[in-house]
């Protein structure tokens, strides 16, 4: 659900408690494990962990007033969506996350193309989200998007 919030602080306070506790703790995990470089901020109405327009001036799109996005994390109604951009991007790494969540959750993820969708009431793998973000450095993230956009637009 699409939230008005300036902050993520504002994000996460607006809120029901239940949800309080497993955004928190997600985000506490991203941040802890996240790789240096991503720059948290709201964008899209999410909390969003995105390469900062000073590391990577071309912007999301090649639109330079756009940081690039990585990760997205979301209050839904039904569930929390983490959005994770390398998932889509990876093919390596989205057999790996699958594989892993199967062995350590007993069943397979709730997952689109790029996005996680974790239901409260069951359990959560926080530690598997945090290996999964570990994964792929601003760097690495960048020149997935360059092999992507091999010519300007």
């Amino acid at each position: 659900m699409k939230s008005d919030a300036l902050t993520v602080e504002d994000y996460i306070a607006a809120l029901p408690s239940d949800r309080q506790i497993v955004v928190n703790q997600l985000r506490r995990i991203i941040l802890t494990r996240l790789p240096p470089g991503f720059l948290e901020m709201m964008d899209y109405g999410m909390i969003a962990y995105v390469v900062p327009l000073s590391r990577y001036p071309k912007g999301y799109r090649r639109n330079p007033k756009v940081p690039l996005p990585f990760l997205n994390l979301a209050n839904q109604k039904k569930y929390v969506s983490l959005y994770h951009m390398g998932l889509y991007a990876d093919t390596t790494l989205n057999a790996w996350f699958k594989e892993a969540y199967r062995s350590e959750v007993g069943k397979a993820p709730d997952l689109g193309k790029a996005c996680l969708r974790l239901n409260p009431a069951q359990e959560i793998p926080y530690d598997l989200i945090g290996d999964l973000v570990s994964k792929i450095t601003v760097e690495a993230w960048i020149a997935m998007v360059e092999s992507v956009h091999t010519t300007p637009r």
